[in-house]
């Protein structure tokens, strides 16, 4: 048997307890061996295949030639999954009132409803896959303590400075640590050539956005092509993007059979609320027209974290009128209550992967003025009518800060007659989908909401 790694022995040997992040952001974002994602399969992967398409001309042009028809075939699954609470009407109280009265986390391996928690009870342990990871950013974290007398030192060094002077030092090393942060934290968890290689074919064009174009990548699985999702990725608003879940969106595209397009979306702090908003809205009416001209027409959309705030959205908006109303929205952990405090959120706020103090920080980024705080496509889950949305999965990590959100709001779009497919997977952590390569939830989840997605494009006429 090989030697452990030291972050194997540190998640097999040693009782679990949550580690203290000192930090506002994830501890891995220094790795200089791809970062965050790369914990999975520590490669270094080549870009993926891809056809370059510089314009939406062109990208017509290669879209009138996938309308071949082959056979597709997508592996069943054949891992065990939980409960899940499903059709519309089966909400007990309203995310409101579970806003106002606190909350408490109960077991969620085999949940059949929505029921939200009403206390802070104690945090459950994550499965092995999730201890792994958290004992490599705990050993990575120890490592760091060796240059705590150098950071002291530059500390010093700075506190004499003039306050100018600092001012300035201060601004530069933010946008030497946001560069470090995206370059960290876009890197793909597993090779990105082996992961295109059950699609026709991945391809890099540019979507209209909100003030330009926007770089993306659009996922064509073998088969016939049955619709076209809008993936928005997580990242606080602030990173991650088209390398960081190309994996993902290689499997959803399978796992579904519609075409997959992840755009590049603005970022803050750079382009604040509401510019992802409006970049997403004019992704999504390309789309759509897209769709129409090549799959029937039919359009979804799906996210994580972030993303899934951004879908939720979308999802409001197109009942609304005001975009292409989409005949699903699949929401992996999303960000829905904004500052709203949640039981899980004190529950997990420290140690298991997403920080509390992370997520203020992140929020911080996105929102910069106060009014905005409260704003409807921010904060989703407290719009005033979710009646008549599109039909809603909801995927939820159970030792996950943001777990109560996905589970809130599940249950206030079922008690407002919105068909509901609810899921926890037991163990995981946030972002569990982007270390799928090693956590077979993750796995499970993409296939689950493939399903999710193959139902919904057969339901559309």
């Amino acid at each position: 048997m090989p030697p452990l790694l030291p972050a194997e022995r540190c998640a097999l040997t040693a009782p679990f307890h949550p580690y203290l992040q000192p930090v506002p952001w994830f501890p891995m974002m220094r790795n200089q061996e791809g970062g965050l994602f790369s914990v999975a399969l520590s490669l270094r992967s080549p870009s993926p295949v891809v056809n370059r398409h510089r314009s939406s001309r062109g990208a017509r042009t290669f879209l009138h030639h996938t309308q071949k028809r082959t056979t597709a075939t997508v592996r069943p699954s054949g891992l065990r999954t939980p409960a899940l609470g499903v059709a519309p009407g089966q909400g007990l109280c309203g995310a409101k009132a579970v806003l106002a009265a606190g909350g408490k986390n109960a077991h969620h391996t085999g949940m059949s409803d929505f029921s939200v928690p009403t206390s802070v009870s104690r945090p459950l342990s994550p499965n092995l896959p999730s201890r792994l990871l958290l004992g490599g950013i705990r050993w990575q974290e120890q490592r760091k303590k060796k240059h705590a007398d150098r950071s002291a030192a530059r500390s010093e060094a700075e506190a004499a400075r003039s306050s100018d002077t600092q001012d300035a030092a201060h601004a530069e090393a933010q946008q030497h640590f946001l560069r470090a942060l995206r370059k960290a934290m876009d890197t793909p968890s597993f090779p990105q050539r082996l992961s295109s290689l059950p699609l026709r074919r991945v391809v890099s064009l540019q979507v209209p956005g909100a003030v330009g174009p926007l770089s993306a990548r659009l996922y064509i699985p073998r088969g016939r092509v049955r619709g076209a999702v809008l993936y928005l990725h997580g990242g606080g608003f602030v990173h991650c993007g088209l390398n960081s879940h190309h994996g993902i969106c290689c499997r959803l595209a399978r796992a579904s059979g519609a075409a997959v397009l992840l755009p590049d979306y603005r970022l803050a702090p750079e382009h604040p609320f509401p510019a992802a908003v409006e970049d997403c809205h004019a992704t999504l009416s390309w789309l759509a027209r897209a769709s129409a001209r090549y799959w029937g027409g039919r359009v979804a959309v799906a996210g994580d974290s972030a993303g899934g705030n951004l879908a939720a959205v979308l999802a409001q908006d197109g009942k609304a009128g005001a975009c292409p109303n989409p005949a699903l929205q699949l929401l992996y952990y999303p960000s829905i209550y904004g500052r709203n405090d949640l039981p899980s959120q004190q529950t997990y706020a420290q140690g298991y992967f997403l920080s509390r103090r992370s997520m203020e920080w992140y929020a911080a980024q996105y929102i910069q003025r106060e009014e905005d705080w409260a704003h409807p496509r921010f904060v989703p889950g407290l719009a005033d009518d979710l009646s008549g949305l599109a039909p809603a999965v909801i995927v939820t990590a159970e030792c996950d800060p943001m777990r109560d959100e996905g589970q809130a709001y599940a249950q206030m779009l079922s008690k407002a007659g919105v068909p509901v497919q609810y899921r926890c997977y037991p163990g995981t952590l946030h972002a569990f989908l982007n270390f799928y390569a090693f956590m077979p939830h993750g796995k499970a989840a993409l296939r689950f909401g493939g399903r999710a997605l193959r139902k919904a494009f057969a339901a559309c006429p």
